[in-house]
This record gives structure tokens, sequence and C-alpha cells, in this order.
């Protein structure tokens, strides 16, 4: 099986989780074909050059063109600000190459229409990071619903919580300049909360919604690594163009009702990513922070023990788990970016469509625009409007 060759275009966060993986993967899913990690590419040369070395990449460049046009490259990895990832993406399809791109996949639902076109056309594999649907827990949740275990599905209801922009004089960083970012908590968090919705529950109907954004100015950064950030409080302040919070509701097609809640001013919340569903035969509650534990509970209990119980999803029977650890031994956050990693070179190595992919991208572009529509608009959207 021949290594798939990689060049990875971004080198901070998302950069750090996504070279892990390819590291980690071989030693894990051994029979997976091998990522090979050929060139990263970033803007700062002395930066890019540090992340090559401490990452473990084989060469860095400055030029993201250039290593695209590369006949030795199979698979282009997109972490760079959102605001590059249409032309990045646009590039590398004609250049033949395969695709994985963090979310959101573009800053409007047009230009990931086009995206999505521009890569099918092309018969390239593609897909987009929702790195939350390959937790063993919330694969769990999946198969309880898909069995039919917890009945017809009536609620989804979901939060994601931060709280790392409560310091007013913390700098205004690139997720909040709405032409880079696209969105703020909507689009950062948000975006998660509804394709977990869309993959736990279905599409969406209709959505209604409402945002604020509570500091409206901030320093200018002088530094930004990852979510931490560098600036004179007494300095240049600049205007905070993205939302902070964002609550929505939804009606899905299926007739169940979902409410959503993004926001980085959740005191006490480091990264609250939770759900609970509501069937007629049962429910299940995840948090991220408690992210190897899935709460189930089943109306076909006795009556005297009834109630909802803990079930770790660290036995060989959940996904993924017979290649980590004993049951009982958990694992973490880093760990999701492996189980995507090897969706994506599998995908590849069978010459099938990874999942998720641009497709799932768009389909939450289009919630995520509805949403802010009617947030202007004070009014329900209907998504097939979009």
């Amino acid at each position: 099986m021949k290594d798939i060759h990689i060049g990875m275009i971004g080198y901070k966060f998302m950069g750090k989780a996504h070279s892990n993986a390819y590291r980690s993967l071989p030693m894990f899913f051994p029979k997976a074909a091998k990522p090979h990690m050929s060139v990263i590419c970033g803007r700062d040369s002395k930066q890019v050059e540090q992340a090559a070395a401490q990452f473990g990449w084989a060469e860095h460049v400055t030029d993201w063109q250039d290593l695209i046009a590369r006949p030795d490259i199979d698979l282009i990895d997109i972490n760079a600000p959102s605001n590059m990832h249409k032309e990045i993406a646009l590039a590398a399809v004609q250049a033949g190459k395969h695709l994985f791109c963090e979310k959101p996949l573009a800053l409007s639902l047009a230009d990931s229409r086009e995206m999505l076109e521009a890569a099918n056309q092309a018969g390239i594999v593609h897909m987009i990071g929702f790195n939350y649907r390959f937790s063993p827990a919330v694969r769990l949740a999946k198969k309880l619903i898909d069995s039919g275990r917890l009945g017809e599905i009536r609620h989804f209801r979901a939060w994601f919580l931060q709280d790392w922009l409560l310091d007013p004089h913390f700098p205004l960083v690139w997720r909040l300049q709405k032409e880079i970012a696209g969105s703020g908590s909507h689009g950062d968090l948000g975006a998660h909360l509804i394709d977990l919705a869309h993959y736990l529950v279905g599409d969406m109907e209709e959505v209604i919604g409402m945002s604020e954004t509570f500091i409206k100015k901030r320093p200018i950064a002088t530094e930004m690594t990852g979510l931490s950030a560098k600036g004179n409080q007494n300095g240049p302040q600049g205007d905070v163009t993205v939302d902070d919070a964002t609550l929505f509701m939804s009606r899905f097609e299926n007739g169940a009702l979902g409410s959503f809640e993004a926001t980085r001013f959740a005191a006490g919340h480091r990264s609250t990513n939770s759900f609970e569903i509501n069937g007629s035969l049962g429910s299940v509650k995840f948090d991220f922070e408690r992210m190897n534990e899935l709460e189930v509970y089943f109306t076909s209990d006795e009556a005297d023990t009834q109630g909802f119980r803990r079930v770790l999803a660290t036995d060989d029977v959940h996904d993924y788990m017979d290649a980590w650890w004993p049951p009982g031994h958990t694992i973490g956050f880093e760990h999701t970016f492996i189980h995507e990693m090897l969706e994506l070179v599998n995908a590849i190595t069978e010459e099938r469509q990874a999942s998720p992919n641009f497709e799932d991208g768009v389909k939450c572009q289009a919630v995520l625009e509805a949403v802010e529509r009617s947030i202007e608009e004070r009014r329900w959207i209907n998504i097939a409007d979009m």
C-alpha cells in the first residue's frame, strides 16, 4: 500500500492537531495507508521552519501555489484562516489533489457550493474537518439512534460554551474579524453543533436565531498563536465584526425540534461541547469535556431503577477502541483527529468519498447563513430557500 504524500497549508492550532494525527496513525492503525508528511507551508518563514522541525515535516515552504503545483504531493490539507480556504481549494482541485479542509468550508454559502461542485467534477476525495463526529461516545449515540433503540427522535439540544474572550482587553485576533473568519462563535463553535445535529438527527427545515457582540472594540493584536494573543491594551483598538454569542432554534425535516447555543462568554466553561437527544424510547447526553462517556436512558428499564446510566465508551465494541488501550483507559481530544485522518486515508485508498465531505460543509454553511438571515430579518428562515 503506497504512502499518501501530504502538503499542509497552516501550522498553528489545527496544524499541530493534524500533524500529530498523521504521525500517530501508522503506529495505531498499521493497516491503513501511511500518511507521509512531505511539506508544510506558512507565510512566516521562521515560524513555519520551527513548526516543520517540531511537528516532523520533511520540508517547509512559504508559497502555497508552488506547493500545490508539485507532482509529488497527493493530498492538500488546508487549515489556514477561513478567508483562504476557497482560493487554495480551487487551485488544489485544478491540480488534481485530494483535499482536506478545516471548517468552515468557506466564508459564504455560494463559495462553499462552488468548492463542492469543483471537487466533484474533478473526481477527487474531499473531506471537511468536523472532528467531533469521531469520538467513540458520539459514534455510540449514532448507533443507538440508527438502530431505533431511542425510538422516534423528538428533541436535539446542543450548546458549545467557552470563556476565552471574557477579558475586554484580549486582543483583536483574526477570529474576531468577519472578513477573515466569516463569523464568530456561530461559525466557529456553532458549526460543530450543526454538523453533529445533521450527523445524528438529520437535515433541518427551518431556523430562527438571535446574536450579540458584547465587546465592540478590542486592542489590535501584535502577536497571535492559536487561541492566545498579545496586544497593548492602551494602544489602538479595532472593531469586533463578528458575534460573541448566537442562539437559534430549528425544526428538523423529520419533525424533531432543536435548540443551539454558541458563546465565548460563558464564564467557567473552557470548552463545553454538549448535546442531549430525546426520543420516544430513550435519551442520550454527551459532554466533550467528559468525551469518553455517554449518558443513556431507556424507558424500557424497570420503574424502580430507571435513570440515566453512564456508559464508558472505551471497550472494543466501541468504534476505534480496539486500536487503543485496555477498557477503561480513556482517550483525548487529539484522538478525534487521528480517527478523522484514518477515514481520510481509507477513503483515498478505497477510491470512495470521505465522510464528512464538502457536501456536509455546504449543508452546514446553509444553516449558518439561514440563522444569520433570520437574525437580520427577525423571522423564521426555510433552509430550502438558501
